[in-house]
């Protein structure tokens, strides 16, 4: 069973080229697949020189967002003899017995995709929930947003074996079985970035298949290194309202009114944290 990781940079060649140094000699990784976004900054010439039989660096022919440039790489897995496939940032820090465990999972018919626990700064994610409206519309109001996340969290005592189903998982890293990712058609590249593991989770059980998390392991994320570089916090927030609206829309087919209960949510909570961070700025300025 051959196993390939695809890395999407962009604008961002020395964090992937720090990844591509660490888990270049990982005896269980047969591929390295590099998928440069359209970098601006000169990425992809910087990265095609690390091109080893190993590590194969390739472009997208322009920047479509997160799920565009991973299906990109994705279908040009359709030609390698590649039975598994790791999505993962490149601001991830993953050992070689990580990956071998999770392979070591995906050897079960039940199991579709597999992710360790996520260490972002302390904070760990360990999947979640699929949101309906009621945890979208509250997560778009303010204060009543941490209630949203909590209806949306499993509780501790359910994570009290190794292999733990959830709905989604964190889309930093995890391992599937790329005939069934291609069997569901990848990922929707409809969105630029945001709400694509909910979108991938409400894919997978569809089609009856399963995710989990391998409590076992865990991978430290340096969040958003990127994204941060690339949008500030108000760009960032309308563009994950924006996957929100289609991910209700188009999976869990909400309706007009609903959508439109969601927009009016979403300008109100903006126009707040448009007023409070011009507000910081005032205050950073004066001292």
């Amino acid at each position: 069973m051959k196993t390939a990781i695809i890395i999407l940079n962009y604008n961002d060649y020395n964090t992937t080229f720090e990844m591509l140094n660490r888990i270049k000699d990982y005896k269980v990784l047969d591929m390295i697949l590099v998928v440069d976004n359209h970098s601006s900054d000169d990425s992809f010439n910087k990265l095609k020189k690390l091109e080893t039989d190993k590590i194969k660096v390739i472009e997208t022919n322009e920047n479509k967002g997160y799920a565009y440039g991973n299906n990109y790489g994705l279908k040009y897995l359709e030609a390698k003899d590649i039975n598994n496939v790791i999505i993962s940032n490149p601001d991830v820090m993953v050992d070689e017995d990580t990956i071998i465990k999770l392979k070591e999972d995906l050897e079960s018919p039940d199991v579709t995709l597999v992710a360790p626990i996520i260490d972002e700064h302390g904070v760990l994610s360990r999947g979640w929930k699929l949101p309906r409206f009621r945890e979208d519309f509250l997560s778009n109001i303010n204060y009543f947003h941490k209630y949203a996340s909590k209806l949306l969290s499993y509780k501790d005592e359910y994570y009290n074996k190794e292999l733990v189903q959830v709905e989604a998982v964190h889309g930093c890293f995890f391992m599937i079985k790329l005939d069934k990712f291609k069997e569901i058609g990848y990922f929707d590249d409809a969105t630029f970035l945001y709400y694509e593991e909910n979108i991938l989770g409400s894919k997978l059980k569809k089609h009856s298949y399963k995710s989990y998390i391998d409590t076992s392991v865990l991978v430290k994320h340096n969040l958003s290194v990127s994204v941060n570089k690339s949008f500030n916090s108000l760009k960032k927030y309308k563009i994950l309202k924006t996957s929100q609206r289609y991910y209700e829309k188009e999976y869990n087919k909400l309706n007009l009114f609903g959508l439109l209960l969601l927009k009016i949510s979403y300008y109100i909570s903006y126009g707040i944290s448009y007023i409070y961070l011009k507000v910081l700025n005032i205050g950073k300025k004066d001292v």
